[in-house]
């Protein structure tokens, strides 16, 4: 049914595509929230730095 050379074919189609399936699944679920979560808390430092520096110029 298949010679040697589609079977080594097939197998690295399969392996790439899981590594694409796993490498997706570890974006989506670890590294898109931790650098969300990273900008965010980066942002609202920055605005309390200013509240106060705004506070202690009056």
């Amino acid at each position: 049914m298949f010679d040697f050379d589609q079977y080594l074919g097939f197998l690295a189609f399969l392996t790439i595509l899981t590594i694409g399936f796993w490498l997706m699944i570890f974006l989506l679920t670890f590294v898109v929230p931790y650098w969300l979560f990273g900008n965010i808390r980066e942002l609202l430092k920055e605005k309390r730095k200013a509240k106060q520096a705004a506070r202690l110029q009056e």
